[in-house]
């Protein structure tokens, strides 16, 4: 008897969780990104003052992996904890009453990301999208982000335990 396998899902959140499964977390992202316009789409984690980059996926350099650490003050990705929803999304920083704070200090232009959170239910970091020049975010930016954040989040986990100890 033969094995019987599932059919393509025409579902992009079960085709990027199959792309976690089967290739990695750069691979999630990386179809991720692609239904965005921002150039990178990457997870960070809170680590005291800094933030740390777990993952990278760029549009222009699809080979990285990984980014830049930057100070806490200077990211969006801190101001997630503190928002309402766990989610901010905007295209200019300086026309946004959250991010307006941040924009001096980041080169950052459209973001558009979501808190991620342990097992435990604290804030482990963010899941974003993010570009230097102005983008428009599709409305299905964020709700994508918010259904992918558990997986995600639990294999970005898993990736910095398996660094961590190596």
């Amino acid at each position: 008897m033969s094995a019987v396998t599932a059919l393509p899902s025409n579902d992009p959140a079960i085709r990027i969780l199959d792309a976690l499964r089967l290739d990695g977390l750069h691979a999630a992202l990386r179809m991720l990104n692609e239904r965005t316009p921002h150039r990178f789409t990457g997870i960070y984690r809170y680590d005291a003052e800094m933030l740390r980059n777990v993952i990278l996926f760029n549009v222009q350099d699809p080979e990285t992996r990984r980014g830049g650490d930057i100070p806490m003050e200077a990211s969006y990705c801190a101001l997630l904890s503190a928002s309402e929803f766990g989610a901010l999304d905007f295209n200019d920083p300086h026309h946004d009453p959250i991010a307006k704070s941040r924009a001096p200090m980041t080169p950052v232009v459209s973001y558009c990301g979501v808190l991620l959170v342990d097992t435990e239910g604290k804030p482990f970091g963010s899941l974003c999208h993010y570009d230097l020049k102005p983008c428009q975010t599709r409305i299905s930016d964020l709700d994508m982000l918010r259904a992918l954040a558990p997986q995600l989040a639990s294999a970005a986990m898993a990736m910095v335990l398996e660094t961590s100890d190596g």
